[in-house]
């Protein structure tokens, strides 16, 4: 049964008396306490007095609105409101806080005020709330919802080109738990192999695709897997009994969990969908998304058209046998920084770095990479999204600067030209190495390499302006 609630109407004092009999100068310092500013209106809503506790809204001018009329103080479409307060408060009637904005020479001021009743000549106190900071709160709050739902998107999208490019794998794959090594996933190529139906192998401990007697040999080798990475492929017989074959495992880590990519290499039961290794081939080249493939010395194998669009390439015939860092990131820089984060960890996701084309274009963009294993060794997979076109939302500044713009425009006429180019000249190169540290992630000697200084050189420069010890963080 629904409740009927009335509104919420304020409690006041039961007893007014209870307070005593406060002085003018009490009175007064309660009253300018209640709120960021406050002011006493005559009955014609002219400013007779004014308090001010907030130190912004004191530079903002408002002491000096004594003698002007309320309404003269705020913009356009807050004079409506005035005369509504002024009403209101006049008829004795009860007060609601209202947002009125005051124009100023440094952009619009929000304030919330509450006008109260003063006696019985027609004086108001006006209470007033500076909004500026929940303003800017209500702000962050939004841009934060607005990241996280892109990054969701982003996961979503990430996830479905995952799920489509397992599904239509022609070849046997399967995803295995390392510490419960049960079967977590298995594309349809691996059911129809093991001759199951579609979602029977999920979450059934990984032997049960070997016949008995090749348990135990299943077992070890993806133990093994565990233990090293260049494993050899170990032939086992089937659990349906129609095919001898070669599986091979590979760890890799996700969200710290260890997980066993088990591929079955080679079954000697046909395949009667053969047509998705085409159709795969198809979806990769048609991505809008940059896709290379490159060996373990990271020349290209292959890569579809949007990756030869991004290199100013007519055909990918150009690109295959090319060092795929003649083309991406910065020349010895981000592709070291990749390989190692994906030697320890088998994957990076959303690099940002540039892409260089045969014209002299540059594109900024993202990477994410993955290691793949194969019988012919491992190579390397990566997607590239361009990302030069995309918004940015400004970056807010985590400390102060040495010196503004302005505050070195206000020397001119206390220092001489020459000391002030040498204060700019200081400034720019503060700024650029602490951006060259924030990029390499505090590695110097990346850090120097990118600004073209010697290691010395850059420790000098960083000694001089306090940006560290020189201890540690060589990289």
């Amino acid at each position: 049964m629904n409740k009927h609630h009335a509104p919420f109407q304020a409690i006041a004092f039961g007893d007014p008396a209870s307070m005593g009999a406060l002085s003018a100068s009490a009175t007064a310092a309660l009253l300018g306490s209640a709120g960021d500013l406050a002011f006493v209106l005559d009955r014609d809503g002219v400013i007779r007095d004014v308090a001010v506790t907030s130190e912004d809204l004191a530079r903002a001018g408002i002491a000096d609105w004594i003698g002007r009329s309320w309404v003269d103080t705020v913009g356009v479409d807050s004079r409506p409101k005035v005369a509504e307060i002024l009403a209101d408060a006049v008829a004795g009637e009860a007060g609601r806080w209202r947002q009125l904005n005051h124009p100023t020479d440094s952009g619009d001021i929000p304030v919330r005020y509450l006008a109260v009743p003063l006696g019985e000549d027609g004086r108001i106190v006006v209470i007033g709330r500076d909004l500026r900071s929940m303003a800017a709160l209500q702000q962050r709050l939004l841009q934060a919802q607005q990241s996280l739902e892109r990054d969701y998107l982003k996961m979503r999208q990430a996830e479905a080109r995952y799920r489509m490019l397992f599904d239509l794998a022609a070849e046997p794959v399967m995803i295995v738990d390392g510490v419960s090594r049960r079967i977590r996933e298995a594309n349809p190529a691996a059911h129809r192999v093991l001759a199951v139906k579609a979602g029977a192998l999920i979450d059934q401990p990984a032997s049960v695709i070997a016949a008995p007697g090749d348990r135990e040999t299943l077992v070890a080798h993806l133990g093994a897997a565990q233990a090293a990475d260049d494993v050899a492929p170990v032939a086992i017989k089937l659990a349906n009994g129609d095919a001898n074959v070669r599986l091979s495992a590979r760890l890799f880590r996700q969200a710290r969990e260890a997980l066993l990519l088990v591929r079955i290499l080679e079954p000697d039961v046909p395949d009667p969908r053969h047509v998705h290794d085409a159709a795969l081939s198809d979806v990769i080249e048609r991505m809008p998304d940059a896709f290379v493939l490159a060996d373990r010395d990271l020349n290209i194998l292959t890569a579809n058209r949007a990756f030869a669009d991004l290199a100013e390439l007519p055909s990918i015939e150009r690109l295959r046998g090319d060092s795929l860092s003649n083309w991406l990131g910065r020349p010895g820089i981000d592709l070291d920084l990749m390989l190692g984060q994906l030697r320890e960890h088998g994957i990076v996701r959303n690099v940002s770095a540039i892409l260089r084309g045969a014209a002299g274009g540059q594109e900024e963009i993202e990477v994410s990479a993955v290691i793949a294993p194969s019988a012919e060794g491992d190579c390397y997979g990566f997607a590239i999204r361009n990302v030069g076109r995309r918004l940015r939302s400004p970056v807010p500044a985590q400390r102060d600067m040495p010196r503004s713009v302005e505050q070195l425009t206000e020397l001119v006429g206390r220092m001489s030209l020459k000391d002030i180019v040498r204060e700019s000249t200081d400034l720019i190169e503060r700024l650029c190495i602490e951006a060259a540290l924030a990029f390499t992630s505090d590695n110097r000697a990346s850090a120097a390499e990118i600004l073209g200084l010697s290691r010395q050189s850059l420790y000098s420069k960083m000694h001089r302006h306090g940006l560290g010890n020189l201890i540690g963080g060589e990289g």
